[in-house]
């Protein structure tokens, strides 16, 4: 018989790629998930697991372990949630994992609509940037991730994930005031081929959308000054240290000194944010609500 818990240990060895990384995850030691993983290959008989200095990968009969894996601990998921439903009332504790512009544009008021209608139910708010939430969720340490869309992301299609959509924005050019496009209504991306721009880390979800918005438009940016840090980037561009791209809702309630913001014409980088929860959880009584009231929050976002 296969223990389920080892299915979550080979689970989070195939995500981080490494024992040590997973164990990490997992609040183990690398001992611990060794001695896990060889008692689930004795279990079924089969090597899952190849290690080398590299890190480690799953063998075939891993991968076909892992993809029962996913369906297991989906419906252990579901089961959890039948059983707190059948106990009746939503009262406890929903983590969080959201970006900061998602806390305050669908978090926050979220939070509000809940108070009203559901009490009973905590949620406890964790700041991570939009491509950290989702390994939160599927290590266990968060129920819900407010995520944003990114290169290497997992798919609506993921076995590991439910997610639901809840708001698309375009990105903005920032320019210095007396930049010789500032009294332009729109901005093409193309225009300013030969500007030095200010942008986010690698890494940074928000690096590569604008990355790519400049390939579509026919150059590579050159990158001089780099912030994860909406307001640090808009400051520089109000310094003319160069021009930068950022999604419109992160510009709300910012002080827009010495700039000017214009819309961007032609293909441009879109930011598309929604939420995420492990597979067979998005009808727990807790979780649910806390669903709902994120897109309910998230409402008309998508306008631009």
């Amino acid at each position: 018989m296969i223990d389920p818990r080892r299915l979550r240990i080979l689970r989070a060895v195939a995500d981080h790629r490494t024992v040590t990384a997973a164990a990490s995850a997992l609040y183990l030691t690398p001992s611990a998930v060794s001695q896990q993983l060889n008692a689930l290959e004795q279990e079924t008989g089969h090597s899952l697991v190849i290690r080398s200095g590299k890190g480690a990968r799953l063998t075939a009969a891993g991968e076909i372990l892992l993809n029962h894996t996913h369906a297991v601990l989906a419906q252990l998921e579901r089961a959890e949630a039948e059983l707190a439903a059948y106990a009746g009332g939503a009262a406890g504790e929903v983590t969080m994992a959201a970006f900061a512009t998602g806390i305050a544009e669908v978090v926050a008021p979220a939070l509000g609509l809940l108070s009203s209608g559901h009490g009973d139910i905590r949620v406890r708010v964790r700041d991570a940037e939009g491509d950290e939430s989702l390994p939160l969720v599927l290590d266990g340490e968060a129920d819900i991730a407010v995520a944003v869309e990114y290169r290497g992301a997992p798919g609506a299609d993921d076995p590991r994930l439910w997610r639901v959509p809840l708001y698309a924005e375009p990105f903005d050019a920032v320019l210095h005031a007396i930049h010789p496009l500032a009294l332009e209504q729109r901005i093409a991306l193309a225009d300013l081929s030969d500007d030095d721009w200010i942008g986010p880390y690698p890494g940074n979800p928000c690096h590569d959308m604008v990355l790519l918005a400049c390939e579509l438009a026919g150059f590579p940016p050159r990158l001089l000054h780099s912030s994860d840090d909406f307001r640090a980037v808009v400051a520089l561009a109000g310094a003319g240290a160069g021009v930068v791209l950022v999604p419109r809702s992160a510009l709300r309630g910012m002080e827009l000194k010495d700039v000017v913001v214009r819309p961007v014409s032609g293909p441009s980088a879109r930011r598309r944010v929604f939420a995420a929860v492990r597979r067979g959880a998005e009808s727990h009584p807790l979780i649910r609500p806390v669903l709902e009231a994120l897109v309910a929050s998230a409402a008309g976002l998508s306008a631009d």
